[in-house]
């Protein structure tokens, strides 16, 4: 199976080829993300709301937050609140947009509830968002044609009759 002008690389390699200096890590993301989160509801949040939402060691968001506030993405002092900069707000509002994109391509394609969660987060930070854009597009094909979900849906069950 060759491949003219293809080169493979591992997951962990093509992670590498588009990774930056200033790119969030999954982690970073994830912290971002459930910090805007709280923002919605308040102008900011506390690490102990991060610790408990993430299910992590208060000392661990510190230290994230005190990374995510030398990239300018929130400001922080010690024993403070944590407030989203205009940059990570807009990072944050579409790091959740791309949570929610996943999660609603997995319920259209029939994962089962309790496990979609779980799904997203493997998904996510893998992606680019070309794909997102993508998937996006996707979603909104499959809400203006209704009759398209109806469509998957036989064909999801025949192929798991068999």
């Amino acid at each position: 199976m060759k491949k003219e002008g293809l080169k493979f690389h591992t997951a962990r390699g093509y992670e590498l080829l588009g990774k930056d200096s200033s790119m969030l890590t999954p982690s970073m993301e994830d912290y971002l993300e459930m910090t805007y989160r709280f923002t919605l509801d308040k102008a900011y949040t506390r690490i102990s709301d991060l610790a408990a939402a993430l299910n992590v060691q208060p000392p661990s968001v510190t230290n994230m937050i005190k990374k995510m506030a030398e990239m300018e993405l929130v400001h922080y002092e010690k024993y403070g609140v944590v407030i989203l900069t205009d940059k990570g707000r807009e990072l944050g509002l579409y790091l959740l947009e791309r949570h929610a994109i996943i999660e609603d391509f997995l319920r259209l394609i029939g994962v089962e509830e309790n496990v979609i969660l779980e799904e997203t987060e493997k998904i996510e930070h893998c992606i680019s968002s070309e794909t997102v854009d993508s998937i996006r597009l996707l979603l909104h094909l499959f809400d203006v044609k209704q009759e398209l979900q109806k469509e998957l849906k036989l064909m999801k069950r025949a192929a798991l009759e068999g």
